[in-house]
C-alpha cells in the first residue's frame, strides 16, 4: 500500500503546473553542465544530453571512473562510476562517470551554478592527487549548497525556534 501512496503523491506533483517548469530547468541544467564539461575537455559520451543526466568519458583524460568518483566525492560532488559504450575496462574500474541535475535543480540552482559545478568537476579531476585542491573545492561546494538549502522554509522555522 505504501507504494500506491507514493505513486499517488508522485502523480499529484507531476500534475502541478510548476512541475513542467521544474522538468524544463532540470534538462536546461543538464545541457549546461554537459556543455561546460565538454568545454573543459571531457567527452560527453552521447555528444550532449536531452535528459536529466549525462555520461562522461574520463578514461580519455587518463583516469578510471572509480578514480573520478573517489576524487569528486572528496571534493563534495557525488557521481557514479559507470561503464561507457564499448568499454574494455573491468566493471569496478569503468571508463566513465554518470552525473545528473535533478538534485541541484531541486535546490533552485540554474545554469550559472551548473557552469561553476562543471568547472569544479574539471579542476577536481585534473588535480585529483592534490588533497588541498579537493578540500578547497569541497568548501566551495558546501558554500554553494548553503546558498541553495533544501527545504528553506523548514530551515527558517528551525532557526527561529532556536533563537526563541
Amino acid at each position: 500500500m505504501h507504494i500506491i501512496a507514493a505513486k499517488a503523491v508522485c502523480f499529484l506533483e507531476a500534475m502541478q503546473p510548476e512541475f513542467r517548469e521544474y522538468a524544463r530547468q532540470v534538462v536546461a541544467n543538464a545541457k549546461t553542465l554537459a556543455e561546460t564539461l565538454g568545454g573543459e575537455g571531457f567527452r560527453v559520451v552521447s555528444g550532449g544530453t536531452d535528459t536529466h543526466l549525462m555520461l562522461i568519458d574520463v578514461f580519455s583524460q587518463g583516469m578510471f571512473g572509480s578514480e573520478a568518483e573517489k576524487a569528486l566525492g572528496e571534493a563534495g560532488i557525488t557521481v557514479n562510476k559507470n561503464a561507457i559504450p564499448f568499454d574494455t575496462n573491468p566493471p569496478m574500474k569503468p571508463s566513465g562517470v554518470r552525473l545528473g541535475t535533478p538534485a541541484l535543480t531541486t535546490r533552485g540552482m540554474k545554469e550559472a551554478e551548473m557552469r561553476q559545478v562543471g568547472r569544479w568537476i574539471s579542476e577536481a579531476l585534473h588535480q585529483r592527487s592534490q588533497p588541498a585542491v579537493l578540500d578547497r573545492i569541497r568548501l566551495q561546494v558546501v558554500e554553494l549548497a548553503e546558498a541553495f538549502p533544501l527545504y528553506p522554509e523548514r530551515r527558517a522555522k528551525a532557526q527561529a525556534e532556536v533563537r526563541a
